[in-house]
């Protein structure tokens, strides 16, 4: 064992986050950490890390044992590069690479330094410093950062500063790695690197906080945090959905008998009241009342208990006997409540075509020869490595409007139009839509261009997109609902309650105090939640936020940008459930394996494999 963890109380305000958390990791151990969103894996994490020293309980390292984790805030670095910053987290390679860079100087024939000089020679050998650097650039370019060594980290995005944060534990040679949601930015090659190097670190433990269940899959053991406490299961994703299931099971079956304990001593209360309020006996006046007071101290006490969180996934909960499935039923976790077109409605109407489309920026073509006819009920999904174009092609799309036909010239008007809400745009009917996707656009194309695919090519100068040759089609009479990863700026100072009523007006749709409260309610927020800056949400919240304004409007064409990112394994459910039913089309990019079995349809290839 290399780690004893008991958190006996972690408290926000008046919320208590945390009561009687206990595990302990053992060597080389893989731990999957999930719960659901605001649950507190990440304070977890800045306590283990000892930047969050205000809770009561104890956090027992064994002796020598070094830990390295993800930073969430990267302040203060100023111009320190990506390479620099990576070797800063490695043990002994600053001192001996002072040894070796300035003894030669200065040592002379003082012999202690001599000896001293020698030894930082082997000991850099021994630990294979020499090639580091170099090994650093492959895992850069493994993760499609090779553009991003000699820039400073300051200068990189946030899912850029996540991959360099990979990178960084890779090399640390801690005992102990905290790695908070590693794949959100990663393509499906990163990640699968990410997983092989995971699985080949039998020396190194890792806590790994993660909803992915590709990385899930290959876990030695699964911590839930729930109801203020840590469940442990042994096995990986597959055998934590059993052990859940039975333990569920298990635990809705005492929740029972404690509400039937409840009713009782409620029922017992009342009686001897009665009997007591009957009696002219003071002895007999006098067991009654013990007794009524001896009940109602029970009831209390229970009625103190919260009602345990209790969630099954869908495979599982359909294999439960009938007396478990009537419980769960009754006790089940609330979850996100989402409100699509169901498949009644369904037909076979052409909303996408694109016919062997090659695309590119500048002198640079991103892709060529792409083909998809996505009819309403049908899916497509856009298969791609990170900076293929898939983000570019999704953005000319609904810029198009209609029908976009081959140019020499850019397509859409010069930087320097006003930002405009995307989604305002796509709520508005035409033509008033086709007019606020194309002055939107150019500012939308930078954003993606700084910020997403074209930030990997930093020699490039931001350009429009040009359709170099085939056509693309968006029917223009349809609604359009676009899920992105990065809320628009404008909202996030706005309190989610003022957020998405100014998201409604934005699109000129119906909005009420009534309307608000359901939907905070149907997306799990609190009241709390309520009056909080979007800044300052978590990434499940923000993630939830994105998905009421995906669906506002009523769409016939969902867009789907990496959706399962940020969302807990409920909710991520919850989507996939709602989006088999959904009677519109649906084209979206993702790398979750299990979300694209679930959604299926075809697959159309951007770029390389």
């Amino acid at each position: 064992m290399i780690a004893d963890i008991h958190i006996t109380e972690k408290s926000f305000g008046d919320k208590t986050l945390m009561r009687d958390v206990k595990f302990s990791v053992d060597d080389g151990e893989k731990v999957g950490v999930v719960g659901r969103n605001g649950v507190g894996k990440s304070t977890l994490f800045s306590i283990l890390a000892g930047t969050d020293t205000d809770y009561t309980g104890e956090v027992i390292f064994r002796r020598g044992i070094t830990v390295a984790s993800t930073a969430q805030e990267h302040h203060g670095l100023g111009d320190q590069t990506v390479p620099s910053y990576i070797l800063a987290g490695l043990p002994e390679y600053a001192s001996l690479k002072k040894i070796i860079d300035e003894y030669p100087e200065t040592m002379g024939d003082n012999m202690r330094k001599i000896e001293e000089y020698t030894q930082a020679l082997e000991r850099f050998d021994q630990k294979g410093f020499y090639q580091i650097e170099e090994k650093i650039g492959r895992e850069l370019d493994n993760f499609q950062l090779s553009g991003c060594g000699e820039r400073p980290l300051g200068s990189l995005s946030g899912g850029q500063k996540r991959l360099v944060e990979i990178v960084k534990i890779m090399h640390s040679g801690a005992h102990l790695a905290l790695i908070d949601e590693p794949t959100n930015h990663m393509d499906y090659v990163a990640k699968q690197q990410f997983i092989d190097w995971m699985s080949s670190q039998p020396r190194q433990a890792m806590l790994i906080i993660t909803h992915d269940r590709d990385v899930l899959g290959r876990v030695d053991r699964i911590i839930e945090l729930k109801d203020g406490q840590a469940v442990s299961y042994r096995g990986n994703y597959d055998a934590y959905l059993k052990q859940n299931a039975q333990a569920t099971a298990a635990g809705m079956n005492n929740f029972e008998q404690v509400e039937k304990r409840m009713t009782n001593l409620r029922q017992k209360v009342l009686d001897y009241q009665r009997l007591k309020e009957k009696s002219r006996n003071p002895g007999t006046i006098q067991k009654f009342k013990r007794l009524e007071n001896e009940a109602r101290a029970e009831l209390a006490e229970l009625s103190e208990m919260d009602k345990p969180t209790f969630w099954i996934d869908k495979q599982s909960a359909g294999r439960l006997d009938y007396k478990s499935a009537e419980r769960y039923g009754k006790f089940k976790a609330r979850n996100i409540r989402l409100s699509m077109k169901d498949t009644a409605s369904r037909s076979q109407h052409v909303l996408v075509r694109v016919e062997d489309a090659a695309v590119g920026v500048g002198e640079r073509i991103l892709f060529e020869g792409v083909n998809i006819d996505l009819r309403e009920g049908e899916a497509v999904e856009l298969r791609g490595r990170n900076g293929a174009g898939k983000t570019t092609l999704i953005r000319m799309l609904l810029a198009s409007g209609g029908v976009a036909r081959p140019s020499r010239k850019h397509l859409f008007p010069q930087a320097g139009a006003p930002p405009i809400d995307s989604a305002g745009a796509l709520g508005a009917p035409l033509p008033e839509r086709q007019s606020l996707q194309k002055k939107s656009l150019t500012s939308q194309l930078e954003y993606t261009q700084n910020k997403s695919e074209l930030s990997y090519a930093p020699d490039k100068s931001i350009h429009s997109p040009i359709l170099y040759s085939g056509n693309l089609f968006l029917d223009p009479q349809v609604w359009v609902g676009v899920y992105e990863q990065e809320i628009d700026e404008r909202y996030l100072a706005d309190p989610l309650e003022a957020a998405i009523e100014k998201l409604y007006l934005s699109r000129d749709l119906p909005i009420s105090d009534t309307k608000i409260r359901q939907l905070l309610a149907d997306y799990l927020f609190t009241e709390a939640d309520r009056m909080t800056p979007l800044a300052r949400l978590s990434g499940g919240q923000k993630a939830r936020f994105q998905i009421i304004a995906m669906l506002a409007n009523d769409p016939q064409l969902l867009i789907l940008d990496e959706p399962t990112n940020h969302l807990d394994l409920p909710s991520i459910e919850e989507l996939e459930m709602a989006l088999a039913k959904y009677s519109g089309a649906i084209l979206y990019v993702s790398h979750d394996n299990y979300f694209r079995q679930a959604i299926g349809g075809e697959v159309v290839q951007i770029g390389a494999a």
